[in-house]
């Protein structure tokens, strides 16, 4: 599909691009869920590890609370921005450093390792030990996670591509999570994967972090297009965006557009366009896929993205096929996100104004 060449004003100008696509390293995670025997606090703990140039290395835990509001507990050495957890629940209540009596969290051949204490902002102590010992070989996979569901006031389109993504084994795990010398029951897979029955906690030792189109207010630069992040394709005298790549290691995500997505700038008065759009990683991760729309009038563009058509997952397993049939947040997330950006004209620059909301 293609746009028509009559939409375009005669001439050349630089290409401007509004979307943007952020990759933020992570070694592995895991997450560990109470929420059929919840703390007071909180109801699940999440342990990542990072070693990277971007957030230091070291061990951060985020603890998930009642009131869908995250906790940060973070070793010294990690330099952690709070807005990038504005797309966590209801957002950041508190960040604190602390020195962790215990931070072991490995991943290997038999599974999670972790042994970690530490004391929270109550002064209470938490201790997360999980210490697998399966002898069945691992049967991983990969997914979207859909931590997207849960926030509220979104600052942009969290996608969470999890690959080596599996479940901890029961049958010779030691397993338990205490705060306060309270022993809190870890919540429990309903049926059994790859024949064996597994906990609720689920971890991947690859995790792929993208940040789609963060919100932002403020005079667009002209496009720095790089080999291999950006895809062009002529359309008279426009250039017309085909796809963005997001590159990190073995890892990328593709932001295709069809219709290529049109060179604002050069666009007439009163013109409206629509077409689709697809969000892939790699192809056991599936894909997202929806429509955008783009209304120019008196020097102004409005652009609206919504992943209508939700994640389309790509898995053989016929119990997690099952999983994401039942449990319909899987698919449903991305629906529910709508990113809105009004570009005006002022002189010979463009102002950008963007943000995500929940619909």
């Amino acid at each position: 599909m293609f746009h028509p060449k009559t939409i375009y004003h005669q001439g050349k100008l630089p290409l401007i691009n509004p979307f943007e696509i952020r990759i933020d390293p992570m070694e592995r995670l895991l997450l560990v869920n109470i929420e059929k025997d919840p703390d007071a606090i909180y109801k699940g703990f999440e342990p990542q590890y990072f070693n990277d140039e971007i957030n230091g290395k070291g061990l951060l835990v985020i603890a998930w609370r009642l009131d869908l509001k995250v906790d940060l507990y973070f070793q010294k050495g990690l330099t952690l921005n709070p807005q990038k957890y504005d797309i966590a629940g209801n957002g950041l209540r508190a960040m604190k450093e602390v020195a962790f009596e215990k931070n072991k969290f490995l991943i290997n051949q038999a599974g999670v390792q972790v042994e970690i204490v530490f004391n929270d902002l109550e002064s209470r102590k938490i201790e997360i030990k999980v210490i697998e010992n399966h002898d069945k070989e691992r049967k991983p996979f990969g997914l979207l996670a859909p931590m997207g569901d849960a926030a509220t006031q979104p600052s942009a389109l969290p996608l969470v591509y999890l690959h080596d993504f599996y479940f901890v084994r029961r049958k010779k795990t030691e397993a338990c999570l205490r705060i306060n010398g309270k022993e809190h029951k870890i919540d429990r897979f309903p049926f059994p994967l790859d024949g064996t029955w597994m906990y609720f906690m689920r971890y991947s030792s690859d995790p792929f972090i993208v940040t789609l189109n963060p919100s932002q207010s403020g005079v667009m630069k002209e496009s720095a297009v790089n080999e291999g992040d950006i895809i062009l394709t002529k359309n008279g005298s426009a250039e017309e965006i085909k796809s963005l790549i997001g590159k990190r290691g073995r890892h990328q995500v593709e932001l295709n557009f069809d219709p290529p997505f049109p060179q604002v700038n050069l666009l007439k008065d009163r013109v409206n366009l629509e077409g689709n759009f697809e969000i892939k990683g790699h192809i056991s991760t599936g894909r997202i896929i929806g429509r955008y729309w783009v209304k120019k009038s008196e020097g102004q563009a409005n652009i609206q993205l919504q992943p209508t058509g939700g994640w389309e997952p790509n898995e053989k397993k016929l119990a997690i096929r099952f999983l994401y049939s039942v449990a319909k947040i899987f698919k449903r997330w991305p629906k529910t996100y709508l990113w809105s950006a009004n570009l005006i004209q002022d002189g010979g620059t463009w102002q950008m104004d963007s943000k995500w909301e929940r619909i």
